[in-house]
């Protein structure tokens, strides 16, 4: 399957419907130790969103009437005209609302995440790698009820999925090709999500939400290393056709997250509230943010379109070729002499602390019931 682009046995696939290849005799003799130690590490960051020991929905509320998870100077349209056609408490929940649709998209993100690691499954014949995948498929489906959990806490349910994440994840899940799945969510969208936990456990006024994308991020880092170890392993190995395939893929999708994630056609669900036109809502925060505002924002190093941009520079896809197009946005060379150390270490280092403290207090399995009730 030459679409695949696979140049390393632990990636290599057979069609999805193919499962005769799955249980060829000498398939189970041939898997690769490449991906043990990822996966041997889960116990260390095993934790249970059901489970109070680990994070408790109920220790905190936010009052949304009152106040905003997240700081005023995050939500752009409070920055602009917007904002003096709504009084205090209309301002308030708009901020809220912004809120609601991030958490949300993250939320739809993470089951993107749990269904393209489970079509991993079905075409990685590894059986190593289809280990792995099978591993992040558990991992994401705790990620999709803990957000759902929390959510459910302050608004009941999610909105409805941005339409231009909802177009990259039916992308990236229903793709044949493999690199699509890997760069695209291992890659990318991990990349992107981790700069996204990290301003959330920085900037949040809710010590829950803190600990749940703290508890996401212990696990995020995993996978994200499994997408290195495909780049490690596989671009370097690459024709100049494949790579050059390979890089425009990972380039429009940048430029397609880059100008459409959180636009104001994403969120009019959310200004109709406020009888507001999207359009205008545009128009007024374009008079206030523009590309200059929104290069000094990737300044900052948990900025998500810059981890997105070093994760794809440090994995060796960028070249001459499209470095100028990331260029206009970050200072490629300072991205280049940066360590390799992922955005939110010191976060994950810290929950793996704790999971660990957790974890080793648990009971044998059989030996205790829902949230950590011991059964009689």
């Amino acid at each position: 399957m030459s679409t695949h682009i696979t140049h390393d046995p632990a990636y290599e696939t057979v069609d999805r419907d193919d499962f005769a290849a799955m249980i060829e005799a000498e398939r189970y003799a041939s898997r690769t130790q490449a991906f043990d130690e990822i996966i041997s590490a889960t116990v260390d960051h095993f934790w249970d969103p059901t489970d109070a020991r680990y994070v408790d929905f109920d220790s905190h509320h936010v009052d949304l009437t009152q106040e905003t998870l997240l700081p005023r100077e995050m939500v752009v349209e409070l920055q602009c005209a917007v904002a003096d056609r709504l009084d205090e408490g209309q301002q308030i929940r708009l901020a809220n609302q912004s809120s609601r649709f991030f958490l949300s998209n993250i939320l739809h993100g993470e089951q993107g995440a749990l269904s393209l690691s489970a079509s991993l499954c079905h075409v990685l014949r590894e059986p190593g790698a289809q280990e792995y995948a099978a591993n992040q498929t558990r991992e994401e489906a705790r990620h999709v009820a803990g957000f759902s959990l929390y959510i459910q806490k302050y608004w009941g349910q999610p909105l409805a999925c941005g339409a231009t994440l909802a177009s990259l994840l039916d992308e990236l899940v229903c793709a044949p090709e493999v690199y699509k799945k890997l760069v695209g969510m291992q890659l990318l969208v991990e990349g992107l999500a981790m700069g996204a936990f990290a301003t959330l456990h920085s900037r949040s006024s809710d010590p829950v939400l803190r600990r749940l994308v703290q508890l996401v991020m212990t696990d995020e880092a995993f996978h994200h290393k499994f997408g290195k170890i495909w780049a490690a392993r596989t671009v370097p190995m690459l024709s100049e056709e494949e790579h050059e395939k390979v890089e425009l893929w990972a380039a429009r999708c940048f430029e397609t997250l880059l100008f459409n994630l959180v636009n104001s056609e994403q969120k009019q669900a959310i200004y109709a509230e406020f009888d507001l036109e999207w359009q205008w809502v545009r128009g007024a925060v374009l008079e206030v943010f523009g590309d200059s505002d929104r290069r000094a924002n990737m300044r900052n190093t948990t900025n998500i379109f810059r981890v997105l941009v070093k994760t794809l520079l440090k994995a060796g896809i960028i070249t001459e070729r499209t470095r100028p197009l990331y260029a206009a946005w970050v200072d490629m060379e300072e991205l280049a002499g940066e360590s390799d150390q992922l955005v939110g270490s010191d976060v994950v280092d810290e929950g793996m602390e704790s999971l660990r403290d957790i974890n080793r207090l648990r009971r044998p399995i059989g030996r205790a019931g829902p949230r950590g009730v011991p059964i009689p």
